[in-house]
């Protein structure tokens, strides 16, 4: 007798699984690489370029102001006599833009040398407020500028 009948010779079942271990090895050295490479670039940082201050701010010019939750505003603005304090000549209100567009081609009409300043509020939405400084150089006002602190 054999050694081979004494055991009871079993066939070997083949394991048809992948190994996944070292896949596993291979996504943690990559994981680890993008932890530490995402600290080193900053998407969240906008290089906005810096303006300088007009050498001489107008002393006549046209106001829009824009607010996110009321209508627009836009006034005629001046500076009265020597102790330099504005002067606002009409303000009216505007209930949307294309409204408020017509009353700028009306000041503009009257007045085309002044040029426009736009003050609007920080929660305004940012497209609005270039929409209408696009507007308002589409009617021929030379001069448009924002209004900082």
């Amino acid at each position: 007798m054999s050694m081979s009948t004494l055991r009871g010779e079993r066939k070997r079942k083949f394991k048809a699984e992948i190994n996944v271990v070292p896949y596993i090895d291979v996504m943690l050295v990559l994981l680890v690489i993008f932890m530490v490479c995402a600290p080193m670039t900053n998407p969240s940082v906008i290089n906005l370029p810096t303006a300088g201050q007009s050498t001489q701010p107008p002393s006549d010019y046209i106001e829009i102001t824009l607010r996110p939750d009321a209508a627009s505003t836009i006034s005629i603005n001046s500076k009265a006599g020597n102790n330099g304090n504005n002067r606002q000549e009409s303000k009216e209100e505007a209930k949307d833009r294309k409204q408020l567009m017509q009353k700028l081609r009306e000041y503009h009409d009257a007045k085309p040398e002044l040029s426009v300043l736009v003050s609007a509020d920080k929660g305004m939405i940012y497209d609005e407020v270039i929409q209408v400084i696009s507007e308002a150089k589409k009617l021929g006002i030379s001069r448009v500028g924002l209004a900082t602190k």
